[in-house]
C-alpha cells in the first residue's frame, strides 16, 4: 500500500504550488488519441512538438514532446460511463452524500463545484483558551472511536462518536423527489459518554454550508441571532433552502434552550475553514436560559454582515461561507433539513417537512431494512456468527460505504520518457481535470483513492450494491490515460491536496500497481447479471488498454516475465530498497535492485489479467481479443514456465530473481546513524530469499491445478508457525526470514515485514476454499487450513474491534493488537466476506 506519508522516498517536488496555481487557473487539455508514428516518422514528431507547450513546474516554458504528453492526455476510448453519469437528472439517487470522508459529517453533491455541508463541534470551558474545535477526521486528536453503525451508501446512515466524556450520534436520510436529488435531513444528538455523568460544560455545534462558485446564498434571520433558514439557489440544485431546527432533549419533542452565533464570509477555501472558525472563536457570550445562572462561552461573531463582499455579491468568485452556532448543555438533539424546491413543489402531494416524529419513523424504518437487507445479503446470523460479530460486519460494511467520496481536480504526472535509471530532465505536467467516485481507505489517514485498494473495497461494495461498483469501477477508468496508464493515488481537488506532503503529490507514469479492479470484475462475470454485462461491454475497450498497458510497460528481462518499474534507488541508509509499485513497499526484494529482476507477485497479477480478459472477451464475442490474450493466459499459467523463471529448489518455494545477498544490515555508522552494510557473500543473480505473501501469490491468485505437485510445499510453508501461520493470521513475512520485523531505515519502520494483512489473508482464504472444493490430493488439508485461517483472523479483528472499536491497517502476528492507522475501514472490512465464506 504505498502510503506517502508513512513510506518516505525520494519524490520530484521541487515547484509543486506552482503547479497547483496553474491547475487553479485553467483546465488541462482533453486531446484525442496522442504521439504518431516512431522511427523514420521522427522527424515528424519533432516537427510537431513546437504544438505543444506547458507552463513547468519551475515557472519556465518546457516542451512538451509527444510521449510526455501522452501521459496527461485522457484515452480516447468511449467512456464506461455516460459523461453525464453525476448529474441529478440522471442518477438522483446518488448526487446528494456524505461524500467528504475526511471530516466527522458532512454531505456534498457529485459536483465539480459542488454544494458543502459539514459539522464541528467543541466543548466549551474544558481547557483554558479556545475549546478544541473538531471537524476534520485525524489520526491523533483524542477523538475515538468512532464510525457509521449503519450506512446503505445511498440514503442513510448513523454514525457513533466519542469525544471524551460526550457521545455523538449522527444520523442522516434522504427523501426523493423532483429533479434536483430530493431532500435530506441530519439529527444530531449529543449525550453524556456514560450515564449518571455529573453535568457536562456547554457544547457548541457549527452547521456550516459552502459554495464553490456563483452560487447564491441568502440568510434569513429571526430574533437572537438565530437563522430562520437559508435560501439558495444552483444551476444544478435549482432553489433550496436549509433550516437549522431549535433544539430538543433526545428522544423529545420540547424545545430547549439554546444560544446562538453566526458568521457569514467569502468561501476561504476549503481546506481552511476549521482554521477561519478557530481564528473567529475570540468573543465571549453569555448562554442564559430562563431561571438557571448564566454561563459564559465563546462564539463566533453576532452577525451577519459578510466580510469583504464585493459588489457583485459573489466574494470574487470565491463562493460563501455560512456558519450557525448552537450552544447549550448536554444532552441535547439538534436538526438540520434541506429542501429541494423541485421536490416541495408538488401541489397537494408535497410531503410534509422531514423532521421530528417523521424523521424518527424514517431513520427507524431505514435502519430496520437495513439489517434485513445485511442478514439476507450475508447471511451472518444463519451461519452461526454471533450478534456481536454480526454487529462487526455491519460496522465494517457501514464503515466502507460511508467512507465514499466524490472528487474532482488535476493530479500531476511525470512523463514515462523511458530513460529508467538516468535523470529525466523533465517537469511534472497537470493532468486533465477528472471526477472520482471511490471509497477510501481510511478517513483519518488516507482520505482519497488508492488504485490497489478499490479492487478489494468492491469485492465488498459488489455483494451490497453492484450499482455503486459500476459507478466506482467506471469512475476509475475515466482516469486511464492515452497510453492506458492509471496512476496509483489520486490527489484531486484542494481538500485532497491539503493532505499529501508536497513531494507526494506527483505520480509517476512508468509505474504501475496490482490491477485488483480485475477482482470485482471477474466476480461480475461469475454473476452473469445482465446489467453487470451491459457496463463490461461498454468498459471493455479500457479495460483492454489498461491491462495491454501493464502487461508491456511492465515487461521483465526474458519471455514471460515482469518487473515492477519504480523500485527505490540503493542509498545507503536503506536496508532493502523499497518497491512502491507492488504494494507491498517494504516487502525484502533483490538487495542489489537491477533491470534483471523477475517479480513473482507481478508475473500473477498480469496472468490473472489475461485470464479475466480473455474471459470477458470471448463472453463479450471480442474474438480478435480474446485470440490475443488466450494464449498469453496460457502461458503464464503453465507450470513449467512459472517453475523455470520462479521456482527455487534451495528455498522449496517460489521466489523472486535478481541480484541479491542475505548479508546486508543496518549498522550504527555516527554522525550518519543507521548505514547499509553488505558483507559476504556479496551479491549475485539468484532467488530472493524472502519467504512470505509474495511466495504464496500463485496459491493466492489460484493459478495452480489441484494436482500441482507445488501446491503441497506452499500450503506447509504457509501452516508453518515457523514461517507464516500465526494465531491471528497469516504474517506477511516469514519469522525465519532475516528481514522478519527488521527496520528499513532509521526513520522507517517495518511495514509488510511480519505484520498480518486483511487483503492478503482474505485472498489466502479464497484459495484454501477453493481447492478445499476440488478433486486433488490437497483437498481436505486446504478446507482445514481454511476453517483454522478463517478463525484466527475473524477471532482477532472481532477481539480487536471490542477491544477498541475500531477496524485498523494491519495486526500484530505477536499478539493480534491492532497497528498502523484506524479506523482503516477500506481493505480490512473484507473481514465481513471472511464470515459470510464469500470467496
Amino acid at each position: 500500500m504505498a502510503r506517502g506519508e508513512r513510506r518516505r522516498r525520494a519524490a520530484l517536488a521541487e515547484g509543486t504550488r506552482t503547479a497547483e496555481r496553474a491547475a487553479r487557473s485553467g483546465p488541462g487539455r482533453r486531446d484525442g488519441r496522442g504521439g504518431g508514428a516512431r522511427g523514420a516518422a521522427g522527424g515528424v514528431a519533432l516537427a510537431v512538438v513546437v504544438l505543444s507547450v506547458a507552463l513547468g513546474l519551475s515557472g519556465r516554458w518546457v516542451l512538451i514532446w509527444p510521449r510526455e504528453r501522452r501521459a496527461v492526455t485522457l484515452h480516447s476510448a468511449p467512456p464506461a460511463l455516460p459523461l453525464d453519469s453525476s448529474r441529478p437528472a440522471v442518477a438522483p439517487d446518488l448526487f446528494w452524500g456524505t461524500y467528504r470522508p475526511h471530516v466527522y459529517f458532512g454531505m456534498k453533491t457529485r459536483s465539480p463545484k459542488p454544494l458543502l455541508t459539514g459539522l464541528m463541534w467543541a466543548q466549551q470551558g474544558t481547557t483554558p483558551g479556545t475549546p478544541k474545535l473538531r471537524h476534520t477526521c485525524e489520526q491523533g486528536d483524542g477523538v475515538g472511536p468512532y464510525g457509521w453503525e449503519f450506512h446503505d451508501g445511498l440514503s442513510f446512515g448513523r454514525q457513533h462518536i466519542q469525544d471524551g466524556a460526550l457521545r455523538l450520534t449522527t444520523e442522516f436520510v434522504k427523501r426523493p423527489g423532483g429533479q434536483h436529488g430530493g431532500d435530506w435531513s441530519w439529527r444530531v444528538t449529543v449525550e453524556p459518554q456514560a450515564s449518571g455523568t455529573s453535568a457536562l460544560s456547554l457544547v457548541s455545534l457549527f452547521f456550516y454550508v459552502v459554495t464553490d462558485g456563483k452560487e447564491v446564498l441568502q440568510p434569513e434571520v429571526g430574533a437572537k441571532g438565530q437563522l430562520k433558514f437559508i435560501s439558495g439557489h444552483t444551476s444544478e440544485l435549482g432553489d433550496f433552502r436549509l433550516m437549522l431546527l431549535p433544539p430538543t432533549s433526545p428522544g423529545d419533542t420540547a424545545p430547549k434552550y439554546g444560544s446562538y452565533n453566526v458568521f457569514w464570509s467569502s468561501n476561504p477555501g476549503l481546506p481552511l475553514l476549521t482554521e477561519m472558525v478557530k481564528s473567529r472563536l475570540n468573543h465571549w457570550f453569555q448562554h442564559r436560559p430562563p431561571g438557571v445562572s448564566p454561563e459564559r462561552y465563546l462564539g463566533l461573531p453576532g452577525s451577519l454582515k459578510w466580510e469583504d463582499r464585493d459588489p457583485s455579491g459573489q466574494g470574487q468568485g470565491q463562493g460563501q461561507f455560512l456558519i450557525q452556532q448552537v450552544t447549550l448543555k448536554v444532552p441535547f438533539s439538534v436538526e438540520f433539513v434541506f429542501e429541494s424546491g423541485s421536490a416541495q413543489a408538488r401541489g397537494n402531494q408535497a410531503p410534509g417537512q422531514l423532521a421530528g416524529s417523521l424523521l424518527t419513523q424514517a431513520l427507524e424504518r431505514h435502519a430496520e431494512a437495513f439489517r434485513k437487507r445485511f442478514e439476507k445479503t450475508f447471511q451472518l446470523k444463519e451461519k452461526g456468527l454471533s450478534p456481536g460479530e454480526q454487529v462487526l460486519g455491519q460496522a465494517a460494511l457501514s464503515g466502507l460505504l460511508g467512507g465514499i467520496g466524490y472528487f474532482y481536480g488535476q493530479g500531476l504526472v511525470l512523463p514515462d520518457l523511458g530513460m529508467e535509471g538516468s535523470e529525466q530532465k523533465v517537469d511534472p505536467a497537470l493532468f486533465p481535470p477528472v471526477p472520482l467516485f471511490t471509497a477510501v481507505p481510511s478517513r483519518s489517514f488516507f482520505p482519497r483513492g488508492f488504485l490497489w485498494d478499490e479492487g478489494f473495497h468492491q469485492l465488498v461494495v459488489q455483494r451490497w450494491d453492484p450499482h455503486l461498483t459500476r459507478e466506482t469501477l467506471g469512475h476509475w477508468l475515466g482516469l486511464l490515460n492515452a497510453d492506458g496508464w492509471i496512476g496509483r493515488e489520486q490527489v484531486l481537488g484542494d481538500e485532497a491536496r491539503a493532505r499529501v506532503p508536497p513531494e507526494f503529490l506527483v505520480q509517476r507514469a512508468a509505474h504501475a500497481n496490482p490491477p485488483t479492479l480485475l477482482l470485482p470484475v471477474a466476480h461480475m462475470l461469475e454473476g452473469g447479471d445482465p446489467a453487470d454485462l451491459a457496463f463490461l461491454q461498454k468498459a471493455f475497450p479500457r479495460l483492454h488498454a489498461w491491462f495491454s498497458w501493464l502487461h508491456q510497460s511492465q515487461a521483465g528481462p526474458v519471455p514471460l516475465s515482469y518487473r515492477w518499474r519504480g523500485r527505490d534507488p540503493a542509498l545507503p541508509t536503506l536496508l532493502n530498497p523499497k518497491t512502491l509499485p507492488s504494494g507491498l513497499d517494504d516487502y525484502p526484494r533483490a538487495s542489489h535492485p537491477s533491470a534483471t529482476e523477475r517479480h513473482l507477485d507481478l508475473r500473477c497479477w498480469v496472468a490473472l489479467g489475461a485470464r479475466v480478459l480473455t474471459q470477458l472477451a470471448e463472453q463479450l464475442g471480442e474474438a480478435e481479443v480474446a485470440a490475443e490474450l488466450g494464449p498469453l493466459a496460457a502461458s503464464l499459467e503453465a507450470e513449467e514456465s512459472l517453475d523455470e523463471l520462479h521456482w527455487a529448489p534451495e528455498l522449496g518455494t517460489f521466489a523472486d530473481f535478481g541480484n541479491h545477498t542475505k548479508a546486508v544490515q543496518l549498522k550504527p555508522r555516527p554522525p550518519q546513524g543507521l548505514i547499509r552494510v553488505v558483507g559476504q557473500p556479496p551479491p549475485r543473480l539468484q532467488h530472493v530469499d524472502a519467504m512470505g505473501y509474495v511466495s504464496l501469490f500463485p496459491l493466492l491468485l489460484r493459478l495452480l491445478d489441484p494436482n500441482s505437485s507445488r501446491l503441497g510445499p506452499l500450503l506447509d510453508i504457509l501452516a508453518d508457525r515457523r514461517h507464516l501461520w500465526s494465531p491471528f493470521g497469516l504474517r506477511s513475512l516469514a519469522a525465519s526470514s532475516p528481514f522478519y520485523g527488521q527496520r528499513n531505515s532509521e526513520h522507517d519502520p517495518p511495514y509488510w515485514r511480519g505484520a498480518v494483512w486483511l487483503n492478503v489473508n482474505y485472498l489466502a482464504l479464497g484459495a484454501l476454499h477453493h481447492y478445499g472444493h476440488l478433486e486433488g490430493p490437497h483437498q481436505a488439508r486446504a478446507a482445514r487450513l481454511h476453517s483454522e485461517l478463517r478463525a484466527n483472523v475473524v477471532g482477532n479483528v472481532w477481539q480487536q474491534y471490542q477491544a477498541t472499536g475500531f477496524l485498523w491497517e494491519q495486526y500484530s502476528d505477536q499478539d493480534g493488537r491492532g497497528m498502523g492507522c484506524r479506523p482503516f475501514q477500506g481493505w480490512t472490512s473484507l473481514v465481513l466476506l471472511a464470515m459470510a465464506e464469500d470467496y
